[in-house]
């Protein structure tokens, strides 16, 4: 697994290591040591899953007051995901980034508690989820 910094600090890009044959394909999506070890210490408590069309626009959610981090995945489709910075007083307030997630690229976005996170549908549709 490969856990890539992003231009806001907390905020993740995760690359599983897919192991495929002609089989199909195995991942790990989430593994604590491994995250533990990238400087994420989480513990989930939800799963959830969402289907959307193309175009269709997600967020940007927040929840207050119990913040919830986010670890989002793309199972099939593709989005344009985001988090922006809402924490008062930080120093990236109002900042955001952004990343492509795909069923084809596989990747993971974690999304701090303290974030607005969304997504816009850019693939015909999109099968999405996400550990809370």
């Amino acid at each position: 697994m490969k856990f890539l910094p992003t231009d806001l600090p907390d905020v993740m890009v995760v690359e599983p290591s897919v192991h495929g044959d002609t089989r199909g394909y195995f991942m790990e999506t989430w593994r604590r040591d491994l995250f533990g070890s990238a400087g994420l210490d989480l513990e989930f408590v939800q799963d959830n899953q969402s289907s959307s069309g193309r175009g269709v626009l997600r967020g940007l959610h927040i929840q207050y007051p119990r913040s919830q981090g986010k670890l989002v995945q793309v199972m099939r489709g593709e989005v344009f995901d985001v988090a922006v910075d809402v924490r008062l007083g930080s120093p990236w307030f109002g900042k955001w980034v952004g990343v492509v997630l795909s069923g084809e690229n596989k990747r993971q976005f974690w999304v701090p508690e303290g974030f607005a996170h969304g997504y816009c549908v850019t693939g015909e549709d999109a099968l999405f989820t996400y550990k809370c």
